[in-house]
C-alpha cells in the first residue's frame, strides 16, 4: 500500500465567496510521486507536469489534481462528495501502484480539442440559453472540461451528437 491516508481541507473558492461549489485539498500521508506517471497512464491524465510533478484529471465536470503531497479538487457540492472521491482516489492509487509491473508510465500531456472547432459546433447566437453571456465562454468551459453538449439548449440532437462525436476523441463528452 502507498498511500494510507490523508487529512482534508473543505473550503469555498477564495476567488469569488459567492461561487456555491466547494474546494478540497487533501494533505497525504506519503509521497506519491512515483506512481504519478501510472495514474497518468490508467486514469487518462489531462495534463501531466514533470517538474513540479503532477497529474490533472477532468473527471464529470471538476479538476482533480494530483501532486506528490497533496490531491486538489475543485466543483465539489458537498464533503460528503469529497470523502467519496478522497476514497475512490485512494482505492486507484494503491490498486496501480500493486500493478505498476504491468503498466508502461506516461509523462505527456494528452491531447485536448481546440477551442474554435468547439464553437463551430456551437450555434454562435449568444443566447445566454446555457447561462453564459456568450457561446465563446461555453465553448472555454467545454474546452476545460466543466460543461458539454447537454449544457447548450438550441442545440438539435443531430449537432449534439456531432458535438460528442468531436469530445470522444479526447475523453471530453459529458
Amino acid at each position: 500500500m502507498l498511500l494510507t491516508g490523508y487529512v482534508k481541507d473543505i473550503s469555498l473558492p477564495v476567488c469569488n465567496s459567492s461561487f456555491q461549489s466547494l474546494h478540497c485539498i487533501a494533505h497525504l500521508n506519503e509521497d506519491i510521486s512515483e506512481v504519478l506517471p501510472y495514474l497518468n497512464t490508467e486514469l487518462g491524465g489531462h495534463q501531466y507536469t514533470q517538474e513540479p510533478p503532477s497529474v490533472t484529471f477532468k473527471i464529470h465536470g471538476r479538476l482533480i489534481t494530483i501532486h506528490p503531497d497533496k490531491i486538489a479538487i475543485n466543483a465539489l457540492e458537498s464533503a460528503e462528495q469529497a470523502d467519496k472521491i478522497l476514497e475512490w482516489l485512494k482505492k486507484e492509487i494503491n490498486d496501480i501502484w500493486e500493478r505498476r509491473n504491468e503498466i508502461e508510465p506516461s509523462y505527456k500531456r494528452a491531447a485536448t480539442p481546440a477551442l474554435l472547432d468547439i464553437l463551430k459546433l456551437l450555434p454562435r447566437t449568444n443566447c445566454k440559453k446555457c447561462g453564459q453571456a456568450t457561446c465563446l465562454v461555453l465553448a472555454t468551459q467545454i474546452m476545460e472540461g466543466g460543461k458539454g453538449p447537454d449544457h447548450c439548449p438550441p442545440l438539435n440532437e443531430a449537432e449534439r451528437l456531432k458535438l460528442e462525436g468531436y469530445l470522444n476523441q479526447f475523453s471530453l463528452a459529458r
